[in-house]
């Protein structure tokens, strides 16, 4: 669960974001004897620490677009602020399965999956960037976890004993899919398979991180984007809705208020999604698929998942309407009022951002303005709530409507996202929570106040 859920989860969130680790390391889990709603769940809360900077730096990238604030100057500070979490998540995450005395169990690996991450998250935020932070602290958080399994394994093989619900079902080696059997001792034959079938078993994840690395480099997205994105402006909508004062900054002759854009692109190629069914298309016929019977699953699946795209699409409309109506603006200067408090409130209003529009980008779109305005009308670092708002918005990505209903999807358990939600959402609003502290420490007390004060 560390190592795909948390380690490989974040290489995928670095590389292509918007739901996708979620969807393929919770599908893994579910193979390897995770009931369905552990699978969902503990996909959600592992896929926090990374989101910040998910996609090549996507939502920092966006950020500084909004605000005028540095890339490097964000990347800083959200660097100062993510890698305390980043150690506890593999901890966190262990024991909203196991238990605290499951959690004891694994804390090894916990500790050296977090520190492998954290460490690399810190150095690279603020010595490069935001845009390769979340890959070279996934590939040395899962080469760290690798390499300790090599000489450590828990006295307590818990897994062995939660895998008979796998165990029962035959593995699908005509698939050159992996066998079922949980990790440890217990699986050592696994070891012993031919190894032309364990290079084929291979083959379709790493053509999945292959193209879904590819699919996140800003040129070719910019490539895929120019061959494929018509757009066309919303009638009635366009340049019709203008933001005023404390929402965006104080029009002059320089810069005047400009009216919302409303323009829809249907950028499909550059989609990671695309990315992601290439790769499926290219490993099924490696593993001996033919079209047809591609042709054949793939129309199954269209059909079990119907009401959930649907239910995706909708709740990407209804961020938008968050947006246009000004929703998004009452409830940022509601908590704008909070006075000293609002690095703590600042910070919740980050993670409300995500949780209602389903990504740490938009939320950084949306609110990055008015965290600015309002930090510096209360005296505080606009680069510390900035950063705070995406810092904040990772821990809404586990209860967001589209990650659930993706979490759902993948792990074939339509119709119990209300019961995913659940078992998310103590933990969303508690590390939230943390983060909100953290960033009330960096406002006012010392010594976390100087990691905001060394920022230019």
């Amino acid at each position: 669960m560390i190592l795909i859920a948390f380690s490989f989860g974040a290489f995928l969130e670095g590389a292509a974001g918007f739901g996708t680790p979620v969807a393929v390391t919770a599908a893994i889990l579910i193979q390897l004897g995770f009931k369905p709603l552990s699978a969902s769940g503990l996909s959600l809360i592992a896929n926090t620490a990374p989101v910040a900077f998910g996609a090549l730096g996507t939502p920092i990238i966006a950020l500084a677009k909004v605000t005028g604030i540095s890339e490097l100057a964000l990347s800083q500070m959200v660097g100062r602020q993510l890698p305390f979490f980043s150690l506890i998540v593999p901890f966190w995450v262990v024991w909203a399965q196991a238990g605290f005395r499951g959690m004891l169990g694994v804390w090894p690996a916990a500790l050296t999956a977090g520190a492998a991450f954290a460490i690399p998250q810190f150095l690279v935020s603020n010595l490069h960037g935001p845009r390769l932070v979340d890959i070279v602290a996934s590939l040395c958080s899962m080469g760290a976890v690798v390499v300790l399994l090599k000489f450590w394994r828990p006295a307590d093989q818990w897994p062995a004993r939660n895998a008979a619900a796998a165990a029962e079902r035959p593995p699908r080696a005509a698939h050159g899919g992996p066998s079922h059997a949980a990790p440890g001792r217990d699986a050592a034959p696994a070891a012993e398979a031919d190894p032309a079938r364990i290079r084929q078993a291979w083959i379709p994840w790493l053509l999945l991180s292959g193209l879904v690395f590819a699919w996140g480099i800003p040129a070719v997205k910019q490539v895929l984007d120019d061959l494929s994105a018509p757009s066309f402006q919303v009638a009635g909508l366009h340049q019709v809705v203008v933001r005023s004062p404390p929402v965006v900054p104080q029009p002059s002759a320089e810069k005047p208020t400009k009216p919302e854009e409303a323009i829809f692109k249907l950028n499909w190629l550059s989609a990671t999604g695309t990315g992601i069914l290439l790769s499926a298309l290219l490993a099924g016929l490696v593993m001996g698929f033919s079209l047809a019977e591609m042709a054949g699953v793939y129309g199954r699946v269209l059909a079990k998942v119907r009401f959930s795209l649907i239910t995706i699409a909708a709740m990407l409309a209804l961020g938008h309407v968050t947006k246009y109506s000004g929703t998004d603006a009452t409830l940022g200067l509601a908590l704008a009022k909070t006075g000293s408090l609002y690095p703590f409130f600042g910070t919740m209003l980050g993670w409300l951002g995500v949780a209602l529009t389903g990504s740490d980008t938009a939320s950084n779109v949306l609110f990055g303005s008015l965290q600015k305005i309002t930090s510096e009308q209360l005296g505080i670092s606009p680069v510390l709530m900035c950063a705070a708002n995406s810092s904040g918005g990772v821990m809404g990505k586990m209860v967001d409507a589209q990650s659930i209903v993706v979490a759902s999807t993948a792990t074939n358990w339509y119709g119990h996202e209300g019961a995913i939600l659940r078992f998310v959402f103590f933990h969303s609003l508690a590390l939230a929570a943390l983060v909100g502290l953290l960033v009330y420490a960096q406002a006012y007390l010392p010594p976390f106040s100087r990691l905001v004060v060394l920022i230019p």
